[in-house]
């Protein structure tokens, strides 16, 4: 470099660029979701229908989500491996599925699966987790937990400039009341078609000096993790719009982009406030109004009795 070079040190400003999504970019990222969730829906609907009618795997079912993403439309591959963990094995937040950890999928417990595709038109990221049988008080405690950590985030109503690490601790608050933690971040950036973990902006502990600006696109995925027993995690992406101002400054909300049932199955609902049971009832609401058009008849009945308001 010559000396007369003036070296600047940061991030690419190509990153801030493609952070901030533009109305055409939301506009198709809506339009992947609506595919990513009628793929969603028939999974988790065929899940339901063939458990122990066959042999279902950790290994298998990934396989079938893959099936049915590949059947939408400008579908063009995952936008990572999934993660597919049967009790004890989603209790490893970054599990992958091996031959000799492959785990069948019967009687009772929590199958957590963390999928994404790729379309032409958007990045999909997002985690589910499946009640099957019976499940213990302390998982249907630890379920209802984290979705409390969903919604504070999905909900929040913050200013102009609030950082990820501001946003974190109020996602993590329903937790720490109970004395749980996790050890991975609350949310991260995620591309337009391109990387499924892309920045600058998270939503973490760590001291990231990135403000949340109108058009970020980013996950929310608080979790509970119990060793040897099993985990669970709930993800929606969201996207940062602006809520408005007042003699305080402009502010900020998100709105979810995600369009999955969320599964009602096994809610502590005593653990829940009215205002979050308001927000999962509209959600769930929302994703049904939006799939409808989208599904077969046998589809929409089912899909409409998981949608059921608490």
């Amino acid at each position: 470099m010559p000396s007369s070079a003036k070296i600047v040190s940061g991030i690419n400003p190509s990153t801030h660029l493609k952070s901030l999504k533009n109305n055409t970019e939301i506009n198709h990222i809506r339009k992947a979701m609506l595919s990513d969730g009628v793929a969603l829906t028939r999974f988790f609907k065929w899940m339901e229908d063939h458990l122990r009618k066959e042999k279902i795997t950790e290994w298998s079912a990934a396989e079938k989500l893959a099936e049915f993403r590949a059947e939408q439309t400008s579908f063009l591959g995952l936008s990572f491996n999934t993660i597919a963990g049967f009790n004890a094995n989603g209790a490893l937040p970054h599990y992958s599925v091996t031959v000799e950890s492959n785990q069948e999928i019967t009687a009772n417990g929590l199958f957590l699966v963390d999928s994404g595709g790729q379309y032409l038109y958007g990045t999909t990221d997002i985690t589910r987790v499946m009640p099957i049988g019976n499940c213990s008080s302390t998982q249907a405690d630890d379920y209802t937990l984290v979705l409390k950590g969903l919604i504070e985030g999905s909900k929040l109503i913050f200013p102009e400039g609030t950082k990820g690490y501001q946003i974190d601790s109020i996602c993590r608050k329903p937790l720490w009341e109970h004395a749980i933690n996790f050890g991975h971040g609350t949310g991260h950036g995620i591309g337009f078609f391109l990387n499924v973990h892309e920045g600058p902006q998270n939503i973490s502990p760590a001291n990231v000096d990135v403000a949340f600006k109108p058009g970020m696109v980013t996950s929310i995925e608080p979790g509970i993790y119990r060793p040897r027993e099993h985990g669970v995690r709930i993800e929606n992406l969201v996207l940062c719009i602006s809520k408005g101002n007042s003699e305080f400054g402009n502010f900020l909300t998100f709105e979810t982009l995600t369009l999955c049932f969320i599964d009602t199955a096994i809610i502590n609902k005593t653990l829940l406030a009215p205002d979050q049971i308001t927000w999962l009832n509209q959600y769930n609401q929302m994703v049904f109004e939006k799939l409808q058009p989208l599904l077969s008849d046998e589809e929409t009945e089912w899909l409409k009795v998981k949608c059921q308001p608490i």
